[in-house]
Parts: C-alpha cells; sequence; structure tokens
C-alpha cells in the first residue's frame, strides 16, 4: 500500500516537473496605461478581473480568451513607467508586455485618433548641452543626445555616448499590431518612432527638430522607459499610441481617443493569443 503510494506520488511529480509540463506553462500578457483613461476600459473587459494594489500601482489581474492578462496603471512619467514595469515583470513574469495610450503628434501628416506602432521607442530627456557662458542664451537644437546605456562611465564625457538610444518593438508583437489595423475605422495605423520624456514640448521648432532629426511619429511620457526595462528582463514589448492631439497640424485635444486605442490593444491581445499562448 505505502510503496504503491510512493510510485503515484512519484509518477505524478514526473509528470508536474517534465519539460514538456512546463513548456506549457506561461506567463501573462500585460497590458499598461498611465492613466484611468488608458487602463480601466480594458480592465473591465477582463473575465473574472481581480484588483491588487502594489505600492502605488494599480493591477488588474484577469482572462482573456481563457488567457491570464495584467492590465497595469503605470502613473504618469518615465520613473513611473519603469518602476510598474519593474514590478510587472518579477511579479507576474509576463510573456509579453503592450504599452498603450495616448500622444501628442509630431508628424504633421498624422490626425488625431490615427494610431502608431512603435518600431521604435527614443528617449527624448537625455541630452547634454554646450558650453556657453553667462548671456549667451540656449538653443535646444544645439543639445546632444546621451545614450546611458552606452558605457558605465560618465555618459557626459564619453564620446561614444552621444546617439539616441532606440529601443526596437518584438518583431512577432509588432506584426500581430500589424495584422489587425483592418479591423480599426477611427483613423488610420502606421508603424513609427514613439518619442518619451517627462517634457510635455509645445514648441514646434523643437518638436519639428525631434521629428526630422529622430523621426518621431508622437511623443508621450512612458514608452521608451517601459521598453528599457522589458529589455533588461528581455521580455517581449511593443508600444502602442493614439494621437489624442497634434500641434502640428491643429488637431485638437479629445481624451477619448484613450479609449479607442484600449479597443484596438483589445484586438491586438486576442489575436495574440489566438496564434501563440499556449493554454
Amino acid at each position: 500500500m505505502t510503496r504503491n503510494l510512493n510510485l503515484a506520488l512519484l509518477a505524478a511529480c514526473s509528470a508536474v516537473f517534465s519539460p514538456l509540463a512546463l513548456a506549457q506553462v506561461s506567463g501573462p500578457i500585460v497590458v499598461q496605461g498611465a492613466m484611468p483613461v488608458e487602463a480601466e476600459r480594458f480592465a473591465q473587459r477582463l473575465d473574472n478581473p481581480r484588483e491588487e494594489q502594489i505600492g502605488g500601482w494599480r493591477f488588474w489581474r484577469g482572462t482573456v480568451d481563457g488567457y491570464p492578462v495584467v492590465v497595469s496603471e503605470t502613473l504618469k512619467g518615465m520613473s513611473n513607467a519603469a518602476a510598474a514595469t519593474a514590478i510587472a515583470a518579477t511579479q507576474f513574469h509576463p510573456v509579453a508586455i503592450i504599452n498603450q495610450g495616448t500622444a501628442g503628434g509630431h508628424d504633421p501628416a498624422l490626425k488625431v485618433y490615427d494610431i502608431v506602432l512603435g518600431k521604435y521607442s527614443v528617449s527624448l530627456g537625455a541630452f547634454k548641452t554646450p558650453k556657453k557662458a553667462a548671456g549667451e542664451g540656449s538653443d535646444s537644437r544645439q543639445w546632444q543626445p546621451m545614450d546611458l546605456l552606452a558605457s558605465k562611465g560618465s555618459a557626459g564625457e564619453d564620446k561614444n555616448a552621444h546617439t539616441i538610444r532606440q529601443f526596437p518593438a518584438d518583431a512577432k508583437l509588432l506584426a500581430i499590431a500589424e495584422s489587425v489595423k483592418g479591423s480599426y475605422t477611427q483613423g488610420k495605423v502606421v508603424e513609427g518612432v514613439i518619442g518619451s520624456a517627462d517634457v510635455w514640448n509645445s514648441e514646434l521648432d523643437r518638436i519639428g527638430y525631434f521629428h526630422e532629426n529622430y523621426h518621431t511619429s508622437v511623443e508621450e511620457m512612458e514608452t521608451a522607459s517601459a521598453a528599457q526595462i522589458a529589455a533588461s528582463f528581455n521580455i517581449p514589448f511593443v508600444g502602442i499610441r493614439v494621437l489624442s492631439n497634434n500641434i502640428t497640424n491643429q488637431g485638437k485635444y479629445d481624451p477619448q481617443t484613450g479609449l479607442a486605442c484600449q479597443d484596438y490593444v483589445y484586438q491586438v491581445v486576442k489575436t495574440y493569443i489566438a496564434k501563440n499562448a499556449s493554454r
């Protein structure tokens, strides 16, 4: 009797910890939004949602089509987005992270409600200014970008660090995001570059400089920071942003764009699950 019980337990343990069983275990998809208007609509679409608070950040755990999904309200800004991404990486071990929400336009060809799939994201907040004496003024177009990840030494003194760091989207996630663009009817969907910084730029010359030199399509305050942390954990990542305004062509701010973006990302998540997620 005892021998049979031990054999049964051994067989059960072998099944649980076999390579095949481990290969079938997958973490959740994490969907990030900085503000309630960028996160709560998606959270409401989860099946069996459960809200939890970790530090100052809210998370909702639930499922979409039977697969685990975590919605993360990152709060605004680069530091908040980085912290929320690190928490998600260590607490939930996601298979993918999608950072989404609203953004301001840099490309005059884009209109409010257009969606940018971030082929790359870049930091627009790390620059070194040239030396100028008192009274010589300031010109932001003369500032040099700093790649804070280029070396372990001083980024300001390292001559090799004066290029802008690009964080590429995961190719599979980007392809899936592209595959559902035919379902979006409120604007066009394009690939582009998302610029991020704890700065709200309203100077058209500055915006034009970013667009011309770094090919930015939009700007906001989270994507590049979240992308950097996701890359540190080797988690596939993509940024998806809808234009809520565009001062380069007088496109007026519309907060409802945040809802449209979540609806689009919901289709991206459903397609990812259908094509890739093991259950």
